[in-house]
């Protein structure tokens, strides 16, 4: 019997075309910005302003660690608390900077977690000493957490479910051109004023970034607050670090970023010695490396449809390992193509992880995502402190030996989530989840 005479193809055309109209009627009626509708653009532009202004802000003086040593005539590994003090305040605060957003606002934890950070930055110049520029750097990047904590829940709760990935997407660009420009910045400024005036340029950049972020971010129609209570938050936070899984994410998250955070904070060192002697301004330049991070973030989700996300972890691991061994040779080039093996590495892999908490996590999102970022920022200020100690112990020899036992422990935290998957489907009882396919 043919489908027109046992009706089913008219049932399922009608029954499509239902849910169609009704999936139309919704967004029609969705008050939600979406693109091409009033506010969608400057909410975009606002929140990618804001993504330049922090990276900027947070990574402001790694590309200027030797000339702050040479200044203030510290080690490698002193210089490296400028870097580590702002992600491990960014860590510690990212969580608490969380629950404020859900009580008192999205927009006004971002507006004023940008206020105090760019008002530090003005201050980070006149550092007279080490400590103190190391406990401005603290204070600024616990500032800063009010960003990461508050963009991706304004974005869900303001924008139209089909247009979320694009708004994210644009907040994670302005990260990352942050980051490369204002290494970039300072690189080229600190060659000619000193990395005082550098770092002073940046916090001007970030002004006004801040100020161009509270005018146009629109105000939000959708936010409702919630109360601020201990205990709900404390229980949410027990459950996530219950579950094997996201211990595991959270952990590979951490182990990516002490390879970054260690290579990125002390390649400017080797480059100024023999037998490179770069001066400063091509050392920052160097930073545009970061552009090969964001189209391998950007194909991360095509790398998982092709592999899994075990094999795509697996990959992106094995080109960090590449990159760091390739860095070892004494030529330009080839250290070059170690950073891009490295950053593209590096991104994808975080990318990965990062997405599968958001799928892995049943409720708390908010919640499981802070921790992921915290642990992720924690893994930075361990690369920054341990990669400048090894470099200061065994040159960059040591540095890489440091981020191939961190791919190591990648690999192991992923190959023991695979044995598990494989248990778990043999019907075998298993403790600990693996990793998501």
């Amino acid at each position: 019997m043919t489908p027109a005479d046992t009706g089913a193809s008219t049932v399922v055309d009608a029954s499509a075309a239902s849910a169609a109209s009704d999936a139309d009627s919704f967004e029609a009626s969705d008050s939600r910005m979406a693109p091409g509708g009033p506010g969608y653009r400057r909410m975009s532009l606002a929140l990618f302003l804001a993504g330049v202004a922090t990276f900027a802000l947070l990574y402001s003086t790694q590309a200027l660690l030797p000339l702050i040593s040479g200044d203030l005539g510290v080690t490698a590994s002193d210089a490296s608390w400028t870097v580590a003090a702002a992600t491990g305040g960014l860590a510690v605060f990212v969580l608490p900077m969380s629950a404020l957003s859900e009580r008192f606002g999205r927009r006004t934890v971002m507006t004023a977690s940008l206020a105090v950070a760019v008002t530090v930055g003005l201050l980070v110049p006149f550092a007279p000493s080490l400590p103190a520029l190391v406990a401005l750097r603290a204070a600024q990047g616990a500032a800063l957490a009010g960003l990461p904590a508050s963009a991706t829940a304004y974005l869900a709760e303001e924008v139209r479910p089909r247009a979320l990935v694009t708004a994210i997407g644009l907040f994670v660009a302005g990260n990352s051109v942050g980051g490369m420009s204002g290494r970039v910045i300072t690189g080229w400024v600190a060659q000619e004023w000193g990395w005082r005036v550098a770092v002073g340029v940046i916090g001007l950049v970030a002004v006004a970034c801040a100020a161009a972020f509270r005018l146009l971010l629109p105000a939000p129609k959708h936010f409702t607050p919630g109360s601020l209570r201990p205990r709900v938050l404390v229980r949410t936070v027990r459950d996530h670090l219950a579950n094997p899984l996201l211990r595991r994410l959270y952990a590979i998250g951490a182990l990516f970023m002490t390879v970054f955070g260690g290579v990125y904070t002390v390649i400017g060192y080797r480059l100024t010695e023999a037998p490179f002697s770069l001066p400063q301004g091509l050392i920052g330049t160097i930073f545009l490396v970061y552009l090969v991070g964001t189209v391998s973030a950007s194909t991360a989700g095509r790398l998982v449809d092709r592999l899994g996300r075990r094999g795509a972890l697996y990959l992106g691991a094995g080109t960090t390992a590449a990159g760091l061994l390739l860095s070892l040779a004494p030529s330009l080039p080839l250290v070059l193509l170690g950073l891009v093996l490295i950053t593209a590495g590096f991104f994808a892999g975080h990318a990965v992880a990062s997405s599968a908490v958001g799928k892995t996590a049943r409720h708390g999102r908010a919640q499981a995502s802070a921790l992921y970022q915290s642990a992720y920022y924690v893994g930075s200020s361990a690369g920054s402190t341990v990669g400048a100690v090894a470099f200061h112990s065994g040159g960059w020899a040591g540095t890489a030996a440091v981020g191939v036992l961190a791919v190591l422990g990648v690999v192991v935290i992923t190959v023991s989530g695979s044995l598990a998957a494989r248990r778990q489907a043999a019907g075998a009882p298993v403790r600990a989840l693996g990793l998501p396919r």
